[in-house]
């Protein structure tokens, strides 16, 4: 098992195009994965948000809640339409007080592949292993069980606005 790779594939129901429009869309992005941008996601954007809890599963946006008081930043790295999505950040960066700024990012990147019933979604963060080692196992473990979730939430919302 890879300490650095987190690694999450989902089958979503539904076209290309809808996938890609709750993806790249960063309002639609923040209203299920449950953080409220202030700005699109464009190719080199650094946006900025708040978390505000998940539209689409209660007892997810309950558990988010506690991170409200938390800056959530991201940087998009590259944007391939319907293809690829792809973002840097902090990985649990959630402590009062401390400044995370001068850490090294995980990579984010999400994956659209076509398929005859759906669209295969791949969500890659990589980089843990240059994450300062006193945070490093406990931002793993979080992300490795945080995106497990967040594919769910996707699924959940694409089911939701069909």
């Amino acid at each position: 098992m890879s300490t650095d790779r987190i690694e999450k594939k989902i089958l979503l129901r539904g076209p290309v195009k809808r996938v890609w429009q709750a993806l790249s869309d960063s309002n639609e992005f923040g209203r299920w994965f449950g953080v409220q941008f202030e700005g699109p996601f464009t190719p080199g954007a650094h946006v900025r948000g708040r978390i505000v809890g998940t539209a689409v599963d209660a007892d997810v946006a309950k558990a988010q809640k506690q991170y409200a008081h938390v800056p959530f930043e991201i940087t998009i790295e590259r944007i391939d339409p319907e293809r690829l999505l792809s973002f840097r950040w902090h990985p649990h960066a959630v402590e009062p007080g401390i400044d995370y700024s001068q850490e090294p990012t995980t990579l984010i990147v999400f994956t659209l592949e076509p398929r005859k019933d759906g669209v295969l979604l791949t969500v890659t963060e990589s980089g843990f292993d240059q994450i300062p080692l006193a945070r490093r196992a406990k931002a793993f473990e979080a992300n490795e069980q945080g995106w497990g979730v967040v594919v769910k939430l996707l699924e959940k919302h694409l089911g939701e606005a069909a």
